[in-house]
């Protein structure tokens, strides 16, 4: 990769501005003075510095956030999106949400700049589950669960996937359940409970494939994932 590349991707300003750190000596590969722009660099092996201080190459960042509701999973909006929410130190990295929760749905968001990644996880081949919490406006029963587990049949003539649905609590007409799902349609959560009577008034995301959502992040926080939590999706 050529030294200009690498410092740009890296956020040190644009190739204009890597130029003129080059031209005034500030960047060194293994303590070799560089000025040419051209040089190509492996940064594997090769140790590269500005100024001093070390370039820590990272072509793909990963972000486990815990999304709160009213921000938009989307690169670009009117309304305050989950891009954001993220430090500008990472805007180099053109980072975009993997999938998108609803602007009301809280939970479990993944970030990144990697298209492979992102791939792992949103190829309808893949059927890497999502796991929700909702509260619900009705009694969910025993023939809901059935009904999950065979299928629902959406207002729009669509059958969903096979769900697992679980009742973790009951009290009067409201009910709150975790629901596990292999795809991803538009409110699909809301719409599979519509399609039996009730009414989800909250909903989150609490795990995706085999990671669930670190409870210490408060909403609005992330975290950047371990390469065991990366390695959970690659090798799906």
């Amino acid at each position: 990769m050529r030294i200009d590349k690498l410092l740009a991707n890296m956020g040190y300003g644009s190739r204009k501005d890597v130029k003129i750190l080059l031209k005034q000596g500030a960047v060194r590969v293994d303590e070799a003075l560089v000025k040419d722009a051209k040089r190509h660099v492996d940064p594997s092996s090769e140790k590269v510095t500005v100024f001093g201080e070390m370039v820590e190459y990272r072509p793909y960042i990963y972000f486990m956030m815990n999304k709160p509701a009213g921000v938009i999973s989307a690169t670009e909006d009117q309304e305050t999106t989950v891009i954001d929410l993220i430090d500008p130190e990472y805007a180099h990295y053109d980072l975009f949400p993997v999938g998108r929760l609803d602007k009301d749905t809280t939970g479990f968001l993944l970030i990144t700049n990697d298209g492979a990644f992102n791939h792992a996880l949103m190829s309808p081949r893949k059927h890497v589950d999502k796991v929700y919490i909702a509260e619900v406006d009705g009694e969910m029963t025993v023939e809901d669960i059935k009904t999950f587990a065979n299928g629902v049949d959406l207002e729009d003539g669509y059958t969903t996937k096979p769900a697992r649905l679980e009742i973790l609590s009951r009290s009067g007409r409201r009910s709150v359940i975790r629901l596990t799902l292999s795809e991803g349609k538009y409110h699909q959560v809301k719409r599979m409970v519509a399609a039996v009577g009730k009414h989800v008034e909250r909903l989150e995301r609490v795990q995706i494939g085999d990671l669930e959502l670190d409870e210490t992040l408060e909403l609005g926080a992330y975290r950047e994932l371990t390469e065991e939590e990366i390695q959970l999706f690659f090798n799906k």
